[in-house]
């Protein structure tokens, strides 16, 4: 069997290594993050060294109570700034191994000649080159609707925050919808800026068919080394040039990241946003309440101010059309007997009139009859003399061939004639046919 050991003798093998084989303290040049005080006062935080973004080692460091007084006066007091995350420090560290909670180191103390770390001199001249730029308001000047209703998120499928964030969402108490699609993004490690960048750009170019009206960033905490790329220049410019308005709820309730300064609105965590969000529909929801209460009040108001009015204005009408009506019928009365008294004269003229053209009428009819009897009785006798039978009767004789008179037609020898008399008719034929 191989000499194994249990993990204890092995800890306590390596407890004895540092102990024997290591000076008391070191001096270590490192960057501070995930910086937090306890209730008792102790201070607690990582020592990074990084080449870029990339973390390439880390201890974890513990600063104790009297100790930790001490230095962050001291350090203010020269720098103007407390301890925080981004700064590069120079510390004096005892190197400590605990069976159960592994390698540590116990900060003693921190010079603050060192002045500000790296990390915190990159982040500030990024801060600064987008001030001077004008990018770190520019997302701010999109105005939002009263209440949002489509959002485009940007996080990670499987973060709690995102779970969070949907959750709080959807199980609102008011009821409220809100549409949102997700555009998958890693949140954090070396790829996570140029990743986030490409899921801004694929929602800015899906908003007019989804109807978006803002984008939200979020993401479920972590420590600030996982932070990094929401200090990215490149993110920090796409999400100011935007053309929604960004919100952030990265999740981290001690640092604010770049993308959180130039972002339109920054909430500390997914839930914040969430219910920063769902907060928009209640005011509306209240507003909407109080304006309705304030139509009901004013249009009752009106109702019986109109309802006043109209009383007054219907009496007044009620006395105008009496008093009208009495005048008018006034004049009516008087109007109609002017009529019945004209009218009366007028029918006793128009008979008058009347019986004087029945006489001159029945003078003229009486004359004109007269006139064309005698006229009838002249045309009667002119008829009489001008009747064939009359002629006849005088003597005279009507001689026709086939029924036409002779003086009508070509007589020829041999045609029959017929000779009408009064009292006779005479047939012939013709023997001899001489010229006068």
């Amino acid at each position: 069997m191989h000499n194994a050991r249990s993990i204890s003798e092995l800890n306590q093998l390596i407890q004895q290594v540092i102990e024997t084989e290591l000076d008391p303290v070191y001096w270590v040049i490192g960057e501070i993050s995930d910086f937090r005080l306890s209730p008792q006062g102790h201070a607690y935080f990582e020592i990074v060294e990084k080449v870029g973004h990339k973390v390439e080692a880390k201890l974890r460091a513990n600063l104790w109570q009297f100790t930790y007084r001490a230095i962050a006066s001291k350090f203010e007091s020269i720098t103007g700034s407390g301890l925080k995350n981004g700064m590069k420090i120079l510390a004096q560290v005892a190197i400590n191994f605990h069976p159960l909670y592994g390698l540590s180191i116990n900060v003693k103390d921190i010079d603050p000649s060192f002045s500000l770390g790296e990390r915190a001199r990159l982040r500030q001249e990024t801060i600064d080159r987008l001030t001077r730029e004008g990018m770190m308001t520019l997302n701010s000047l999109h105005e939002m609707p009263p209440v949002i209703q489509k959002i485009g998120i940007i996080s990670s499928s499987t973060a709690a925050g995102y779970g969070d964030f949907i959750n709080q969402l959807e199980s609102n108490s008011g009821g409220y919808k809100v549409y949102h699609k997700l555009f998958p993004s890693l949140m954090q490690g070396n790829e996570a800026a140029s990743n986030l960048i490409k899921a801004i750009d694929l929602a800015e170019s899906s908003k007019e068919k989804l109807g978006l009206e803002a984008i939200i960033i979020i993401r479920g905490g972590g420590a600030q080394l996982d932070l990094d790329c929401f200090d990215d220049y490149q993110l920090a410019l796409k999400i100011a040039n935007c053309s929604l308005p960004v919100f952030t709820g990265i999740g981290h309730e001690r640092d604010e990241t770049i993308a959180d300064l130039v972002a339109h609105t920054r909430l500390k965590t997914p839930t914040a946003v969430a219910e920063f969000l769902l907060s928009a529909f209640r005011e509306f929801d209240e507003m909407l309440t109080i304006n309705l209460r304030r139509l009901d009040r004013a249009t009752r108001l009106q109702l019986q101010e109109q309802s006043s009015g109209l009383q007054n204005y219907s009496h007044r009408i009620q006395v105008y059309c009496n008093t009208r009506i009495s005048r008018e019928k006034e004049k009516l009365d008087s109007n109609l007997n002017r009529i019945k008294s004209a009218s009366k004269n007028i029918f006793q003229l128009e008979n008058l009139k009347l019986a004087s053209l029945e006489k001159e009428l029945f003078q003229k009819t009486q004359h004109k009859l007269s006139k064309e009897l005698d006229l009838l009785e002249s045309l009667s006798k002119t008829l009489s003399r001008l009747d064939p039978n009359s002629i006849l009767a005088r003597g005279y004789t009507k001689t026709e061939v086939k029924g036409i008179p002779i003086h009508l037609v070509k007589l020829n020898l041999g045609d029959e004639m017929i000779t009408h008399t009064s009292s006779i008719k005479i047939s012939s034929k013709i023997t001899q046919i001489e010229e006068e």
